[in-house]
């Protein structure tokens, strides 16, 4: 089972989804992942129809970025508003629908568990149902995380078959979207020809993420005010990987699913960096700091009276890069660089559109070797 070989771009747009004119419905498209995602369906000629809430923090990059001007329709509902969600859905006529709306920090899971699960756990359940009604859609995408595995802070990285759970709201939340959508799929969508599958990423980072609680965000607005950034976790590992990877995967992932045997798709997927991209937090906010320059500084502080956070955490992938001839193409290098140079040029006033297109020219030109 695989969907055939050839460049990164020819996977992306000329499998049986050209992209070209298609109809595509993106949840949370205000959000960091969202725009990038909205921008990224745009260049390649997707018309590109969003339901979220407003952007989730200020500034955002869905502002900064334009994303609104290239939307064919932007709905700002609740995921909570069934009748909201189906109606967005049948004015839009999607045939790919990728659902990313979420509560997705793990820190405001604590302090908003009721809310959390609200929007992760029945949000979800709230699409798969709005979608039964809706004929034209072929593919959905569920958009989940890495921590959705029952994490035994072991070294190997967890596959997709291996036992879900959740510490923490958040992961828990994500970890119940998981089992509802394959109950919605085994109860409702087998018999009319929509293929369902989960995606699973890692850390991701990139341009225009100024979400609160958040590793890069952190470290960029305190070396802007050459202040030191202070880590509670530093020795924590996570699967780092820059935010047009697991995008990538997606919509090569949306691509099979819609493929005659899409069916064989329609399951969970880990879209996550190889493992020389499983590194510290202490690693990453002092690469980080170097890239910046002499005014950055890193202090790791004691984690004692923090809530939860998992210490060790990694993805295997292969069954992504066997299946979907899908692969990380940034190191976690490139990343970096990449996520700095677009917070300096958004500081210089740059145009962020063309400067957020530009990097996924950039990535989509990339060829497999």
């Amino acid at each position: 089972m695989g969907i055939g070989q050839g460049t990164l771009e020819n996977l992306v747009e000329n499998s049986v989804n050209t992209w070209q004119n298609q109809a595509v419905f993106v949840t949370g498209h205000t959000g960091f992942k969202g725009s990038w995602l909205s921008l990224y369906l745009k260049s390649l000629g997707a018309r590109v129809h969003g339901f979220s809430l407003a952007p989730p923090t200020q500034p955002a990059i869905f502002n900064e970025a334009g994303v609104a001007e290239v939307l064919a329709s932007d709905v700002r509902a609740d995921l909570a508003d069934l009748a909201a969600l189906t109606s967005a859905l049948k004015s839009a006529q999607p045939e790919v629908v990728f659902h990313l709306a979420a509560q997705a920090l793990v820190r405001t899971s604590y302090s908003e568990p009721i809310g959390t699960f609200a929007t992760n756990v029945l949000g979800t359940a709230n699409l798969l149902q709005a979608a039964r009604s809706v004929q034209s859609i072929k593919a959905i995408v569920i958009v989940t995380t890495d921590k959705v595995y029952h994490n035994r802070e072991w070294v190997h990285p967890y596959r997709e078959d291996e036992p879900l759970g959740g510490h923490d709201p958040y992961s828990a939340s994500k970890a119940a979207a998981e089992i509802i959508t394959a109950s919605m799929r085994s109860s409702f969508f087998q018999d009319n020809n929509v293929n369902i599958a989960t995606a699973r990423a890692g850390n991701v980072i990139g341009g225009g993420d100024w979400a609160a609680d958040r590793l890069i965000p952190d470290c960029l607005q305190s070396f802007a005010k050459a202040a030191p950034v202070r880590l509670r976790f530093s020795q924590a590992v996570r699967p780092w990987q820059h935010v047009l990877e697991p995008l990538t995967g997606y919509l090569v992932l949306a691509a099979a699913l819609l493929k005659s045997e899409g069916e064989c798709f329609a399951k969970a997927w880990n879209f996550g960096p190889d493992t020389s991209d499983h590194v510290t937090v202490g690693t990453v906010a002092s690469k980080l700091a170097k890239l910046w320059g002499d005014s950055a500084s890193v202090i790791c502080e004691s984690h004692s009276g923090q809530p939860h956070e998992a210490g060790l955490l990694a993805l295997d992938n292969s069954a992504a890069r066997h299946h979907l001839n899908w692969r990380p193409r940034w190191s976690l290098d490139e990343a970096l660089h990449r996520t700095v140079s677009w917070h300096e040029q958004w500081l210089a006033g740059g145009n962020m559109q063309e400067i957020t297109i530009s990097q996924i020219k950039d990535y989509k030109k990339l060829s497999e070797t």
